[in-house]
């Protein structure tokens, strides 16, 4: 049976169809649901929330004051995450509403309370709350990943499936966690693009990449094109000082007859001057100025 299909659609006609929205927050509601299983909901006060080094590290301060006025009108809608433990409560997830509720004095707050989790767990939890919030820096989420693999020796496979992230992503994030700490506080100073920095870190060790480098924690590159238009420029400067080179050396050269060689030219010199009919005295001359240019040339 022959099979039917749709008639054939121009470019210009056809729909595009964007399910990013929609599918991103489907998945994050998944992911808040299944690793906040079994957490309870409870009114915890302020001043009894321990707060560890988090994921992120970069808060915009007017987002905090605004984030302040309107908890303060509408109160805390999306709560804090805590994990119990004998040392007492520990903040997981919600930093930023944390600060933000402490600029107005907030006594207590409602919190999800877990317990019994396995750091792997806690970690796990806070990546995925931290990147579904505001958007978290890239430079906070590969020191993210990184802590999480060297918590867990996770693969970067395995990696992929516990934060629900793409493997170059993952790849990417790695290779920026390690690179130099100036290199990366610079990238959150001056929000330098991500690929400025992979590609910088991809150029062999040279004099050009060392001047890059310069610029980039200066502040003067900080996208993408910029850094290659430097490059360029960089590469184009260097092979003109080559040619210039080459051009000088060239002339330097003693100018013989095309395609007669050095030794070539002194073996002629000796048979000619057996066929010149000269004294004794220019003979021996002659002779020394052979073997003087013999010489010359070996040298």
């Amino acid at each position: 049976m022959a099979k039917s299909f749709a008639p054939r659609v121009s470019k210009k006609k056809r729909k595009t169809i964007d399910l990013s929205e929609n599918l991103n927050r489907d998945l994050i509601k998944l992911a808040d649901d299944r690793l906040l299983r079994g957490a309870k909901l409870d009114e915890i006060l302020i001043k009894d929330i321990i707060v560890k080094e988090q994921v992120r590290t970069k808060f915009n301060d007017s987002s905090l004051k605004e984030l302040s006025a309107n908890i303060k009108v509408n109160g805390l809608i999306q709560p804090l995450v805590l994990h119990k433990s004998e040392k007492g409560y520990t903040l997981i997830c919600g930093e930023r509403r944390f600060r933000a509720m402490s600029l107005i004095n907030m006594k207590k707050c409602p919190c999800f309370i877990l317990d019994n989790k396995s750091e792997e767990e806690l970690m796990a939890i806070q990546f995925s709350e931290n990147s579904s919030r505001e958007a978290l820096h890239y430079i906070d989420k590969a020191d993210g990943i990184l802590n999480y693999q060297k918590a867990t020796k996770a693969s970067e496979r395995k990696i992929c499936a516990a934060l629900g992230i793409s493997k170059s992503e993952v790849h990417r994030s790695l290779l920026i966690a390690r690179m130099p700490v100036k290199l990366r506080e610079s990238a959150k100073i001056h929000n330098i693009e991500k690929y400025v920095l992979l590609e910088l870190d991809a150029l062999e060790k040279s004099l050009l990449k060392t001047k890059l480098t310069k610029l980039v924690h200066a502040g003067e590159i900080t996208k993408r094109s910029q850094l290659k238009k430097a490059i360029k420029s960089g590469v184009v400067a260097a092979g003109t000082k080559k040619k210039a080179t080459a051009s000088t050396s060239t002339k330097k050269k003693s100018a013989l007859p095309k395609g007669l060689t050095a030794s070539a030219f002194l073996k002629a010199m000796n048979m000619k001057q057996k066929d010149l009919k000269l004294d004794k005295k220019t003979k021996d001359i002659l002779k020394a100025l052979v073997e003087e240019t013999k010489d010359m040339v070996d040298q």
